[in-house]
């Protein structure tokens, strides 16, 4: 019941919010596309429409304050990125050999694609991006619970069902792009409900990546504790917060995950038949694109033309983001992707290099772009082990990278109104003094 009547409250209560404060649909829309009420809550919230009815709200709310603004300052090389692969997605899905299934795949990347290009008009402070990883984290944190809860109950649902239609490996990668945003939440939030909030978030994330089962997730959770490590201050405190938690880590795995995540790296003639099988899936991208390297073979055509390649995979996902985007979509399709990513790692470091360490500067301004450089870095390789073109949390991960570039360059700090200063002009200049005569 509880889940129904939040659900109805933020769809219906929040798309009458969103025609006056867009940008709070927006952030409704995000906590959907991550929780997927019908799908956490299948026993009382009944499928229905309620992303689009927060959408529709969100595009006539942004429509009528003027479309936000357009001064992206450097991220405007990711939005162009972005735009640049979903429009190259429709050329590619145009000329298909099967159109209607291309433009099925185009219309839930415009899903996914719009929102963040009008999230990116909207953000125009420090107080927005916070509100954004905040979002972000809760919802994931809501699941991760949700899955903990049950796995302590003896019920491990994320490793048998995995979650709304994704397997564990999947499901375990949206974990992974989350991880980074909840530590670095918790390493910079002054207040303590907040900061343990953020630790607590970040420890059922990472338990949650552990029992998936997932070799790749529990990779590219690795990856993203070299991050971190990376950027977290090298003085004691922090150093023994590290310490704690990779401890932490290590003891939630125990010997039966240890043993799932050590066969990833055994030799060829060791591998179990689902890793030889990758390989050989891979293989077939790569054929793929050499044979079509401007277009691809067209979106989601993969499953259709991979028995040309590797005739036993009839039917089979080719378990890697990266070459499934570089086969159906071809080279350039594959590289405005990967700059949306890698871009803006790129812009965030440079700006580290340039003001991270400027004496004057607020400290939110190094926590943004270490919390998502750390995310993108352990989703980049996790996504190289399963296909899922369609997974939202990291395009919001991006958006709040892009929107911390944006607020840099536009200098606004925290979008409270200053307070006035009231300054005494004197009404007439004052005279000097007469001499006096002695």
């Amino acid at each position: 019941m509880k889940g129904l009547l939040f659900t109805f409250g933020l769809c219906y209560g929040g798309a009458i919010v969103s025609l006056f404060r867009p940008y709070y649909g927006l952030l409704i829309y995000i906590c959907f596309a991550i929780i997927k009420p019908e799908a956490l809550w299948h026993w009382s919230v009944p499928q229905g429409n309620y992303s689009r009815i927060i959408a529709i709200a969100l595009i006539v709310g942004w429509g009528i304050h003027g479309f936000g603004g357009f001064q992206f300052g450097k991220s405007k090389w990711i939005i162009a990125a972005l735009s640049a692969y979903f429009l190259w997605g429709v050329l590619s899905a145009t000329v298909s050999p099967n159109p209607g299934l291309g433009f099925q795949y185009v219309e839930g990347q415009f899903k996914i694609v719009l929102p963040v290009i009008i999230g990116a008009t909207l953000i125009k402070n420090r107080r927005q991006l916070m509100q954004l990883a905040w979002t972000i984290t809760i919802s994931m944190g809501y699941l991760a619970y949700d899955l903990n809860q049950a796995y302590f109950q003896g019920n491990n649902i994320l490793q048998r069902q995995g979650f709304a239609g994704m397997d564990n490996n999947s499901f375990a990668i949206g974990l992974v792009a989350v991880v980074g945003l909840a530590f670095f939440l918790g390493l910079g939030s002054k207040k303590l409900p907040a900061k343990l909030l953020a630790f607590a978030i970040a420890a059922l994330i990472t338990h949650a990546v552990i029992f998936s089962f997932s070799r790749g997730a529990m990779l590219s959770l690795c990856v993203v504790g070299i991050v971190t490590f990376w950027y977290i201050p090298k003085r004691p405190a922090y150093l023994m917060l590290f310490v704690v938690g990779l401890t932490t880590a290590y003891s939630m795995a125990g010997n039966e995950v240890m043993e799932r995540f050590a066969s990833a790296f055994v030799d060829e003639g060791e591998r179990d038949e689902a890793a030889s099988n990758r390989v050989v899936l891979w293989t077939a991208c790569l054929g793929m694109i050499q044979d079509s390297p401007l277009v691809g073979v067209g979106p989601d055509r993969f499953t259709k033309e991979v028995f040309n390649y590797a005739g036993n995979n009839e039917g089979s996902e080719a378990h890697t983001l990266w070459l499934t985007i570089g086969a159906e979509l071809g080279i350039p399709g594959l590289l405005f992707l990967l700059s949306f990513y890698l871009g803006t790692c790129a812009l965030l470091t440079i700006h580290l290099w340039t003001h991270g360490k400027t004496k004057d500067q607020d400290p939110f301004d190094r926590l943004v772009p270490q919390m998502v450089i750390t995310s993108l870095a352990g989703f980049m390789v996790a996504a190289q082990f399963v296909s899922l073109e369609g997974l939202e949390v990291p395009f919001y991960v991006t958006l709040l990278g892009a929107g911390a570039l944006k607020v840099y360059a536009i200098g606004n700090s925290s979008g409270r109104r200053p307070r006035r200063r009231i300054i005494m002009v004197p009404t007439s200049t004052p005279q000097p003094p007469e001499p006096l005569h002695v």
